[in-house]
């Protein structure tokens, strides 16, 4: 049931600061407050009550304003240099899960930048000639398997991407993001989900990982970035995304993070917080709402009973994305008041994706399957968009292709005691005539 479906007004919902006020009660109420007359015309009892099957998701709009993006930035945005891998990602990704068909020039254009970004040690940076990092490598590796072309493909080095990987690889099982830099939990996801895909996963790259995302779970069931930091939603995603690649979300509490993750979902706003007592923000739609076909995927594998559609406010979220986030002229934002970007309609439409989606696990093929019989849509019927793959955030059908292309190829140490720039050769297993 969605917050416009409830049987009371919505003020019986909205915060309480019980005459306490704070610099955080203040920002709540303000954002409440610019929620509610979005929400209103929906569910109001009167007579003049608009139908929530007139939301609208506006899927051309958006599209053009996907469109501009890949023309080129003005030089007012030259901060985002060193996210040109992200761009990429964010744009196309929002126009696979739109439906929009990508033409042959922006593809050549796409494949021309990201090869670009390509560094003859290994990996990618965030532009031309900048240094590797495993972030903008996650995005250029994603964004090529959304391409979905052997010439997408092939522009990946993977000798060189498993080498540097490897040099990022800490004793603790830990990846710094790039040679001597941070260490947290999104380089554990960034490597092995890219790993993952191009079939370069190797017991050497996967060694201790699981202990290190363990240890940064919180008292509160979340995951911080590091061990001892506070539970993020982000970073949530990508411990668990990445235990679920590992096959080993048994090293975690999942009960504790599921209670977490419940309780991130916004009473009013129907949205997700990224951090607890934090504000509402559209790219939480996925970063925790893309926890719960994983969460959903565990019970199945324990053959735990669960509540298919309980998890969390399907529909709320739906709401708070079509209503509060959209704008008409094109674009998505974090909340009402906010500017449109490139970055949250990729992640506000990624959420709306998980929440229509409903995803069965297959415990033999070991793979996440849609369920028509279950999809949720508020508003429109041609609101549906297409779903996306809750461990890598591509669609599912550009995830099965990728992984088919590269499943006959595999890397192999030739032998231990040589260097790793030496021992690492791609092996292909071709069919036999």
């Amino acid at each position: 049931m969605g917050v416009l479906d409830l049987p009371f007004s919505l003020d019986d919902i909205s915060f309480n600061e019980h005459g306490i006020k704070t610099e955080t009660s203040v920002s709540q109420i303000e954002v409440e407050n610019e929620v509610k007359p979005l929400f209103q015309p929906y569910h109001s009892t009167e007579e003049n009550k608009i139908s929530s099957d007139h939301i609208t998701l506006y899927r051309h709009a958006h599209i053009k304003f996907l469109r501009l993006g890949l023309k080129g930035l003005s030089s007012s945005a030259v901060a985002l240099d060193a996210s040109q891998c992200w761009l990429c990602y964010w744009i196309l990704h929002s126009l696979d899960l739109l439906g929009a068909t990508i033409s042959k020039s922006e593809i050549e254009k796409t494949i021309n930048t990201l090869s670009a970004c390509q560094n003859p040690t290994g990996g990618f940076g965030g532009g031309p000639k900048q240094f590797s990092h495993v972030a903008p490598t996650y995005a250029a590796v994603n964004t090529l398997a959304i391409i979905g072309t052997e010439e997408a493909y092939n522009v990946v080095n993977r000798e060189k991407l498993y080498e540097w990987f490897m040099s990022l690889k800490q004793p603790d099982g830990s990846f710094q993001m790039n040679e001597g830099g941070e260490i947290d939990v999104r380089g554990c996801y960034c490597v092995l989900a890219t790993a993952k895909l191009l079939n370069i996963l190797t017991p050497e790259l996967t060694a201790g990982v699981a202990e290190f995302i363990a240890s940064c779970q919180t008292h509160d069931g979340g995951i911080g970035g590091y061990p001892g930091n506070e539970a993020h939603g982000g970073y949530t995603f990508c411990g668990l995304a990445a235990l679920a690649i590992l096959k080993k979300t048994d090293y975690i509490d999942t009960e504790a993070l599921m209670e977490w993750l419940t309780s991130c979902q916004m009473k009013l706003e129907g949205g997700f917080q990224g951090r607890i007592n934090k504000l509402v923000d559209g790219c939480y739609s996925f970063w925790q709402g893309g926890s719960f076909p994983l969460l959903e995927a565990i019970c199945t594998k324990n053959k735990k009973p669960f509540d298919i559609c309980g998890f969390f406010d399907r529909e709320a979220l739906q709401e708070y994305i079509l209503l509060c986030c959209q704008i008409q002229d094109g674009g998505l934002r974090d909340k009402p008041g906010k500017y449109p970007d490139y970055y949250h309609v990729c992640y506000c439409l990624s959420g709306l994706s998980i929440a229509q989606h409903y995803y069965t696990y297959d415990t033999v093929q070991e793979t996440f399957k849609e369920n028509p019989e279950l999809t949720t849509i508020v508003g429109k019927l041609s609101n549906l968009i297409r779903p996306t793959h809750p461990i890598h955030n591509i669609s599912i059908v550009k995830e099965k292709r990728i992984s088919s292309y590269f499943a006959n190829t595999s890397i192999i140490n030739v032998d231990s005691s040589e260097s790793l720039s030496s021992s690492v050769e791609i092996i292909t297993n071709k069919p036999t005539e």
